[in-house]
């Protein structure tokens, strides 16, 4: 299904464990360029937030941003006795070898690194609430994602209807580029009031036509009408691919500019050139 890579979604989830915040933004980019922000007692799930983070999603620079405020426990605070212990005898040596000592205080013992932690949640029930709020957070991603999918998909279609259009004018008004071709060149050696075989002549307009013989590029241009619209109904991922078509779309447009042998031509290319750069714009924000 077509997908913009430009949104915005947020979530919130409260649980046991305390309440979830999560944004997620995303705009256009190349590939995928996944960056998470997170308090540091939920870094060791960052493997976990990124694998699911990729599994929805295949392109665009996307910011996911996690904010966690623990419920109180019972507990509060877990305080490392052993490492207390250790850290007061270790305070009473180091006070024996100075003359007038400052006194060991629980403060003191309190502040130590490591002697004082959070009551943290159980882990198996804080990446259960983490990825039911990242869940929720990505299908409204999802959501967003689409809906604008969807309208830059009817740009494109409307643009594609009109390249379509100036294809079939072109393509109707070859003959007649062609006949007049033919007649300027005839006025020509009327005026210089020569005599020109015939089959000279007819050699000299058969070449000519030949070097102004856009039905290839008529063609290949239809084809990749017909191809774009096809790949806006794909279920996968189509930027990539509609990026490619908008490239070979660009390279026929030219072609048709550079054999152009009338005003009514040129300016249909430059046209074509001008629709195809409008959907361009559209292409480089699908996913």
């Amino acid at each position: 299904m077509i997908s913009s890579m430009t949104g915005f979604a947020r979530a919130e989830l409260e649980s046991e464990t305390g309440k979830l915040t999560i944004e997620l933004r995303s705009v256009n980019h190349r590939y995928l360029d996944l960056s998470v922000r997170m308090p540091d007692v939920l870094r060791r799930f960052e493997t976990r937030v990124r694998e699911i983070l990729r599994q929805q999603l295949s392109r665009g620079k996307v910011e996911c941003n996690i904010h966690f405020a623990a419920s109180a426990s019972p507990e509060g605070l877990l305080i490392d006795e052993a490492r207390a212990r250790a850290l007061i005898q270790s305070l009473e040596q180091v006070r024996g070898w100075i003359a007038e000592p400052a006194p060991v205080t629980a403060e003191t013992v309190l502040n130590w690194p490591g002697v004082i932690s959070e009551d943290l949640p159980d882990e198996k029930a804080m990446l259960e609430a983490l990825e039911s709020a990242l869940g929720q957070a990505l299908d409204r991603l999802t959501r967003m994602r689409r809906e604008e999918g969807e309208r830059l998909r009817g740009i494109i279609e409307s643009r594609l209807e009109k390249v379509a259009d100036t294809v079939k004018s072109v393509r109707r008004r070859r003959p007649d580029v062609l006949a007049r071709v033919r007649q300027k060149l005839l006025d020509r050696l009327a005026g210089l009031d020569a005599q020109a075989d015939p089959g000279r002549l007819e050699q000299e307009l058969a070449f000519i036509a030949q070097k102004l013989d856009v039905d290839e590029e008529l063609d290949r241009l239809d084809s990749h009408v017909q191809a774009t619209r096809e790949t806006l109904h794909r279920p996968e991922a189509i930027g990539r691919r509609l990026d490619f078509i908008m490239q070979e779309f660009n390279r026929e447009a030219n072609t048709l500019s550079a054999k152009s042998a009338d005003a009514e031509t040129t300016a249909a290319a430059v046209e074509l050139k001008v629709l195809i750069e409008q959907m361009r714009e559209q292409v480089q924000n699908i996913e």
